[in-house]
């Protein structure tokens, strides 16, 4: 049986920027995390990890984010409305201790919410999925800036955080999401370097500031 995806409230005052944002709001979402907690959310997604039959997305890519705008927004996906939901790029954590087995540990996909054509650094909101079954919730309480009790989740939900809520700071999730997307959309080997970013997306914003004037 599939456990529903759980984003608690915000435990700052006033609530983190994008901490349940404003479905009006353009906005591009990364949510990842350890694949025991993703097969809790989806026990019956089939997985494509033969390198001779990869395709994009992973069949879970479309399934996991729409969870994931279900659990932000608190409603379903609107098909009929162009850009609510839109897959933009996938990261597949793969074991290369268990090659020439083709494995994966963990997995996150990237959608878009509203974000307009042509914009290549929209604000992100990064997420994490939090294994808790799996250590007790161990890891739960050393990285996470509120307790969490494994009685509340173990068999029952899976726990799924805001960046604003972890100890980490994701300083540099704009620039790796985007970067990240940026890399599938072109194809490219390596993903751009966060001065490389910079460079180019100082130059995007000049231009749209010279059309507009």
């Amino acid at each position: 049986m599939a456990l529903p995806l759980y984003i608690p409230p915000c435990i700052h005052t006033p609530t983190g920027r994008y901490h349940f944002p404003t479905s009006d709001k353009p906005l591009r979402i990364q949510i990842e995390g350890p694949l025991i907690a993703i097969g809790r959310l989806l026990p019956n997604i089939q997985w494509r990890l033969n390198l001779l039959d990869q395709k994009f997305p992973q069949p879970a890519g479309p399934e996991l984010a729409r969870l994931t705008y279900q659990a932000i927004y608190r409603r379903d996906v609107c098909l009929e409305a162009p850009g609510d939901l839109v897959v933009r790029d996938e990261y597949l954590g793969w074991m290369p201790e268990k090659y020439p087995e083709e494995l994966i540990d963990y997995y996150g996909v990237t959608f878009d919410h509203l974000v307009p054509d042509g914009d290549i650094n929209p604000e992100v909101l990064q997420i994490n999925i939090i294994e808790i079954e799996d250590d007790d919730g161990v890891y739960a309480n050393s990285w996470l800036l509120f307790a969490v009790d494994p009685a509340d989740f173990i068999g029952k939900k899976v726990l799924a955080v805001p960046r604003c809520c972890q100890k980490r700071k994701g300083t540099q999730d704009r620039w790796r999401v985007n970067a990240l997307v940026d890399q599938r959309v072109h194809g490219w080997e390596e993903m751009k370097t966060p001065e490389e970013w910079k460079f180019v997306t100082q130059g995007v914003e000049s231009s749209l500031r010279s059309t507009k004037t």
